[in-house]
């Protein structure tokens, strides 16, 4: 591997079946959607001052929080569950 020294660990391995990348592609960029990596190298893109970062910090928790109060409210019957689209 590139760039790893001291028996690192790769974070993200993707292996490449039959010479198809661009299954291995799609493979990788799920894998790092899951993982959050590319919100993370989004926000390591500009300086963040600490006070930025109290407030989104601030703001994903109140957005965490109405969500699961949503999800919960859903589960008691107060709210109509969504519907699925295509049905």
């Amino acid at each position: 591997m590139v760039g790893l020294s001291n028996g690192e660990i790769p974070l993200v391995q993707i292996f490449v079946r039959d010479n198809n990348v661009d299954q291995a592609l799609k493979a990788l960029k799920k894998k790092m959607q899951r993982e959050g990596s590319f919100r993370e190298m989004k926000r390591h893109v500009h300086y963040e001052k600490p006070s930025e970062k109290r407030a989104r910090q601030k703001a994903e928790a109140v957005r965490r929080a109405r969500k699961l109060a949503r999800k919960r409210a859903q589960r008691e019957g107060l709210l109509p569950m969504p519907k699925k689209p295509g049905r």
